[in-house]
């Protein structure tokens, strides 16, 4: 077999190996977030003091991811992966344990700590396999985070429903999950830094290149967190439709992310980062409208539907140009994440503050607004675009496996 042969196999290996590390990431958020109720009743927490411990992930994410590129220099890029998709998986077990509001808003700053970290690394693993594809993966990696998280909620929804203990459950799928997690690390690219490269800050700050990409991950993650909590709110309160039609609504909101990111990659090979950016900022700034302005139940959906589908595609493609934005991909994908952390923090608040002064219809004007920085400065993803060498008769730039 050739050197080129056995390369391109192995690149098409770590394809199908990070994006099952996805799958266990997203079905880790999807086995968590359908017990959030007994773990609320396990806690004795109140509605606002859940609230509060729901927002320590989100903190605990910020403040760790910075710390991913410094393991993956020290460990190389395989080990930490494998060490940081454990410590997710297993922090599964540590909310359901916590008995009263303070150790559980420790639990989860724990739980989202290791989360974040896991995410900078798998994306900056997903990027690499990108590059050496030398076409977009990123959309259809993260299409696996969603299905991942689908098939966990319905798992979780299943326990649920028979009545389980979510300690019992949530030791069982962290069992599972850090098995196949693990497992799927074994066939990750094992890249290891060069010699005479200097290790980064322990704790390093977001480069001044994040900070544009992350203002449009911003953007996004504000209304998907918007969509998400609030879509079923709206329809209900609003527009007085029934709990289950309202269900529903949230439902097909996420099966139209998780649909368009499976299928986002082709669109971005065809047109590229930003015109793919463009289009889909004029289709959530058209689901906006319609949201606001509908009035009627199926139109608001539709909107909602739009919305999803504009925005589905957006964060894999700023990781995307993040990790091609400066020497140091892992501390710019932290800092592009620790910005769309911040947002997924911000948003569900910000949301229910302005609705609380002025009414869901304004709050919802706002995420249409924002939507419109997607169309407005997609430009900043044109690092996205650069030309990426498919894998080569030459050895790759970033140094392989070593004994």
């Amino acid at each position: 077999m050739s050197a080129v042969v056995y390369e391109q196999r192995q690149v098409r290996r770590a394809r199908y190996a990070v994006a099952a590390v996805f799958a266990v990431h997203g079905a880790v958020t999807g086995s968590f977030a359908t017990r959030v109720p007994w773990i609320q009743d396990h806690a004795g927490a109140g509605a606002g003091q859940l609230g509060l411990a729901l927002a320590f992930p989100a903190l605990g994410a910020s403040l760790a991811m910075p710390l991913a590129g410094g393991i993956s220099h020290r460990f190389g890029a395989r080990n930490a992966l494998r060490g940081l998709i454990a410590l997710w998986t297993l922090a599964l077990v540590l909310p359901s344990l916590a008995p009263n509001l303070l150790t559980l808003c420790l639990a989860l700053f724990v739980f989202g700590g290791t989360a974040g970290m896991a995410d900078v690394a798998m994306n900056a693993l997903g990027v690499e396999v990108e590059n050496r594809l030398g076409r977009s993966i990123m959309s259809g990696l993260h299409g696996m985070w969603s299905t991942g998280a689908l098939i966990g909620s319905a798992a979780g929804t299943l326990a649920a429903h028979l009545g389980a203990d979510a300690r019992l459950h949530h030791v069982l799928a962290a069992v599972v999950l850090t098995v196949v997690g693990v497992g799927a690390c074994a066939w990750v690219l094992d890249l290891q830094p060069d010699e005479d490269e200097e290790p980064p800050p322990r704790f390093a700050l977001p480069p001044r290149s994040a900070l544009l990409i992350g203002a449009i991950g911003f953007c996004a993650v504000f209304a998907e967190g918007a969509s998400l909590d609030w879509s079923a709110v709206y329809l209900r309160d609003r527009l007085g439709t029934s709990a289950a039609l309202a269900a529903a609504c949230t439902t097909g909101f996420t099966l139209t992310m998780a649909v368009a990111r499976i299928a986002g990659d082709r669109v971005v090979d065809r047109f590229g980062s930003v015109r793919t950016v463009r289009a889909s900022g004029v289709l959530a700034v058209l689901g906006g409208l319609l949201i606001v302005a509908g009035g009627r139940p199926a139109v608001a959906m539709a909107g909602f539907a739009l919305m999803g589908l504009g925005i589905a595609v957006v964060v894999p493609l700023c990781f995307a140009a993040a990790g091609r934005s400066g020497p140091n991909p892992s501390q710019a994908i932290a800092g592009v994440a620790t910005i769309t952390y911040t947002s997924g923090l911000v948003a569900p608040g910000a949301i229910g503050g302005l609705a609380q002064v002025a009414g869901l219809v304004v709050s919802f004007g706002l995420v249409t607004v924002l939507a419109c920085g997607l169309a407005a400065f997609a430009g900043v993803l044109r690092a996205g675009d650069r030309d990426r060498p498919k894998v080569s008769p030459q050895p790759a730039a970033v140094p392989g496996p070593r004994s």
